[in-house]
């Protein structure tokens, strides 16, 4: 659980080039391609451009490198060459990579067009509510203060937090201990530690925290058909705080540091 100096190193590399596959696709219109034609140039670039491997493909038997994740759909949606990504759609892109034998995972909800306002809204709070979560890590606090400050930001905002699904520690597995719930209370659960990797990865929901699975056993949706979103990055615990390993260029600026996003 928790890793060495040489391993976040290895962690980190993994980290920055799956923040190279988002800053490429932050560069497509997504709107008009399949869903599996973002699949596929997901894949080319993490083979060839980055020389990496996708750590999706394959693992539990899932056949592609991506998750793709439209409106309702909460996580785990499937590349599909009938599925079209539509201006006005929000969609969740989730990528694993794995080099050096250590894996990566973020994810990132992209607007696609001219997009609703409530779904802006959504898809905004969702983000801040990740990073309300990454903000509370540090040694000494506890895997219940990242789930409640999550929690919290999305109720505020009358949201929901999906409770079925949570983060998850990560390095030469994909998923490790510890759980990392994106709901809790302050002061509960496991301790966090100095060199500590997992995921945070809140799904927030416009309605209920209720999901269903549809007969593919994979896509998850939300169970009233309202709008769902997502953000998720790779964090490792430093000595006096975090180091966010999957954090994007173009991230800090519109962001800058995690403690200045309001409560």
């Amino acid at each position: 659980m928790v890793k060495t100096p040489d391993e976040i190193a290895l962690m980190r590399i993994s980290g920055q080039l799956l923040a190279r596959v988002f800053e490429m696709l932050d560069q497509q219109p997504l709107a008009g391609m399949t869903t599996m034609a973002v699949n596929d140039l997901v894949e080319h670039f993490i083979t060839v451009d980055l020389g990496a491997r996708p750590a999706s493909k394959g693992q539990y038997g899932f056949a592609y490198v991506l998750n793709c994740s439209i409106n309702d759909e909460v996580c785990h949606g499937v590349p599909n060459t009938s599925v079209v990504i539509r201006a006005g759609d929000i969609i969740n892109l989730d990528i694993t990579l794995e080099k050096n034998g250590y894996i990566a995972d973020s994810s990132k909800t992209y607007l696609v067009g001219e997009v609703a306002p409530a779904a802006k809204r959504l898809t905004r709070v969702a983000q801040e509510a990740m990073w309300q979560g990454i903000a509370q890590v540090k040694p000494g606090a506890r895997l219940g203060d990242i789930g409640h400050a999550i929690e919290r930001h999305a109720k505020k905002h009358g949201y929901s937090v999906v409770r079925d699904y949570c983060g998850h520690g990560i390095g030469r597995e994909m998923h490790e201990e510890p759980q990392v719930l994106h709901f809790g209370k302050p002061g509960r659960g496991l301790p966090l530690r100095e060199g500590m990797v997992f995921t945070i990865e809140p799904m927030i929901n416009q309605g209920t925290h209720r999901t269903v699975t549809r007969d593919d056993g994979w896509t998850v949706v939300t169970a009233d058909g309202k709008l769902s979103a997502q953000f998720e990055h790779t964090i490792a615990v430093t000595q006096d705080g975090f180091e966010v390993l999957t954090q994007r260029s173009n991230e800090k600026s519109l962001l800058g540091r995690a403690s200045l996003i309001p409560a």
